[in-house]
């Protein structure tokens, strides 16, 4: 079933754009990232979000706010839209049965509780899909699929389907967010581009998380280092375990939602490349 969006068009973008996904209620890590975006001289209009503000880690109400008053672009994740709609799942997409699925249970009500009535709110006025120009290429940011916010799109996902998401809408580039798997995907002369999520590793097998620069031509995937101790023990002491773990071993703690080739790269560090567009 398609799902209505709500698409905000904000017209021409110059300049080099930064690009992340998922600071999953990681005050530590996105705190790092928005400091170095400043640092390298980055525009607050430049910088965009692929959604999934809170998620597995411990600061919910804290990296909602900071995000809410960064002044950045972002787009609603499933888990926007299900706190904003008072749901009682994060909507992620997973199967019933994934050990994904029963971790989620612990980790949304926790989010759940600690997010006030007006972050809620704001969360349910973001768009969900965002459309701009940019260096003379035409872009729409989504969270999931074009179809679904919380559909699974991967680097080995079937040609046959990248090339069916294209049809669907008239740009040159998608980014996109939700599987966690920093990727860039050459579909004939379109390109499909997903930042990572920087809340959590990129089950690599080291403890960095990912964001992506696009400037002159050229994506550029990069890695970033930050304070994951402090951001583990914080999940540690409000007893989100699991999570903690992955965010000191960069391993997830199940793969169920990974497709086979994405399974065998657990624990192989990826390494930081550019690409040109």
């Amino acid at each position: 079933m398609v799902e209505a969006f709500k698409v905000e068009n904000i017209g021409e973008l110059s300049g080099a754009l930064l690009i992340f996904g998922g600071p999953y209620s990681n005050l530590q890590a996105t705190s790092a990232l928005l400091k170095h975006a400043e640092t390298l001289g980055f525009r607050d209009s430049n910088i965009i979000c692929t959604g999934d503000i809170t998620a597995y880690c411990g600061n919910p109400r804290e990296t909602a706010e900071l995000i809410k008053s960064s002044g950045i672009r972002i787009i609603q994740g499933n888990c926007e839209q299900s706190l904003a709609a008072d749901k009682n799942d994060c909507g992620c997409g997973f199967d019933e049965t994934s050990t994904c699925n029963i971790l989620s249970a612990k980790w949304y009500n926790f989010c759940k509780a600690q997010i006030t009535e007006d972050l809620a709110t704001w969360m349910g006025e973001l768009p969900t899909r965002i459309e701009f120009q940019h260096e003379g290429k035409k872009y729409h940011v989504l969270h999931g699929s074009v179809d679904e916010v919380n559909e699974f799109i991967f680097p080995t996902t079937s040609e046959h389907i990248f090339q069916k998401q294209f049809e669907k809408l008239d740009v040159d580039i998608i980014l996109s967010g939700h599987s966690g798997i920093p990727f860039t995907k050459k579909i004939n002369n379109k390109i499909w581009h997903n930042a990572g999520a920087i809340g959590s590793p990129a089950n690599d097998g080291t403890p960095r998380v990912w964001y992506s620069i696009i400037s002159d031509g050229k994506i550029t995937h990069q890695a970033l280092e930050y304070d994951h101790e402090t951001a583990a023990k914080v999940m540690v002491d409000n007893g989100l375990v699991e999570y903690a773990e992955t965010i000191q071993t960069g391993l997830w703690p199940s793969t169920d939602i990974l497709p086979d080739h994405e399974k065998s790269q657990t624990g192989k560090p990826l390494e930081e490349k550019t690409i040109t567009i």
